[in-house]
């Protein structure tokens, strides 16, 4: 179900940013002949006007084939000058540049329509005990290492706790605090539902495991009081331009950060996901509800947007240098040493 999930998430993102550059291209009065969802061999297609819609088997990927994308190629098929006027390297270079912006704009706005759409869902938020609702529920936010409760997994709800017939009523932080302490040093049962799957485990409250008060018995976890908060229409608006802005300026930082720390040979690998990696997390995260997938998904967005916007060939972001190098030169680059660069 990880992988369904993944391979829909990365469909839905490179169609996104291929409508970008295509919805653009077409308003700027560029041909567009194939609009390719997945990389070939071709699964099946759709001719509609003058653009080809393709569905592919490779599906990592996604691609605008837009006409004479190197004015060589445009000039040397012969056409009518009407028809290579709308090659891409006929158009002036300010529509080259919005084209190839076009894909990444949409991401970002695509994953501001996640944010905005997450938020009046429902966001699970931490809330202070004191004002909770009924509906509020208690979540494991971390756990000690080799304490009675190191096994229990972050993120797990907590169903119910007992003690030798006693059962504690009010799930809260507090509460669970004080049950630990009464019925220490007797062993506690805990109920705990993770990824759908409920689980329970005894665990014996211990002393030590407190710096701040060594003789309090404890098991070694902390709680959360999570409740689903919903913005309204505006408030999901501006909250959502918020989170967006947010995030990507946090992918920017961590990426140079990480780029940084290559050179210098400190850099946290394991901080790193690749594909197999992002198959686990979105199914982490479809685990937690739609929201939580959702927003994922919009993290995924932005990370899209800020890595095609690297000045690195084949990236939207190097093509961007090539058209800057062009307006600054006057000249065209060769579309030999442009596909070998890309290449």
């Amino acid at each position: 179900m990880s992988i369904l999930l993944f391979f829909i998430v990365l469909g839905v993102l490179v169609l996104v940013h291929e409508w970008g550059h295509y919805i653009v291209a077409k308003k700027t009065g560029m041909r567009v002949d194939e609009f390719g969802i997945g990389f070939p061999p071709k699964a099946c297609s759709i001719k509609r006007g003058e653009t080809e819609y393709s569905l592919n088997w490779l599906p990592i990927g996604g691609f605008v084939r837009i006409f004479g994308e190197n004015l060589e190629d445009a000039e040397n098929m012969g056409l009518e000058e009407k028809d290579v006027s709308r090659s891409f390297a006929s158009r002036p270079k300010w529509a080259q540049a919005l084209v190839l912006i076009a894909g990444v704009t949409m991401n970002i706005i695509f994953a501001w329509f996640l944010f905005v759409v997450t938020l009046m869902i429902g966001v699970p938020t931490a809330v202070d005990e004191a004002t909770a609702l009924p509906s509020a529920q208690l979540y494991v936010a971390g756990t000690l290492a080799d304490s009675p409760a190191g096994s229990i997994p972050e993120g797990s709800e907590i169903i119910s706790v007992s003690s030798n017939g006693k059962t504690l009523d009010s799930l809260k932080p507090q509460a669970f605090s004080e049950f630990v302490g009464d019925t220490a040093p007797d062993p506690i049962e805990l109920t705990y539902m993770d990824k759908d799957i409920e689980s329970s485990i005894v665990v014996v409250p211990e002393q030590g495991l407190s710096e701040v008060d060594p003789d309090k018995y404890i098991v070694g976890v902390s709680l959360a009081l999570v409740d689903t908060e919903k913005s309204s229409f505006f408030e999901a608006i501006v909250d959502g331009s918020k989170m967006t802005v947010d995030v990507f300026v946090s992918i920017v930082t961590g990426l140079f950060t990480l780029i940084g720390q290559s050179f210098a040979g400190t850099a946290d690998y394991s901080q790193v996901a690749g594909p197999v990696g992002i198959v686990n997390l979105v199914g982490d995260a479809a685990s937690f509800g739609i929201a939580a997938l959702l927003t994922f998904t919009a993290i995924i967005s932005l990370n899209l947007a800020v890595i095609n916007l690297l000045p690195l060939p084949a990236l939207d972001g190097g093509r961007l240098v090539f058209v800057a190098i062009e307006a600054i030169t006057g000249k065209h680059i060769p579309s030999m040493w442009a596909a070998r660069i890309n290449l």
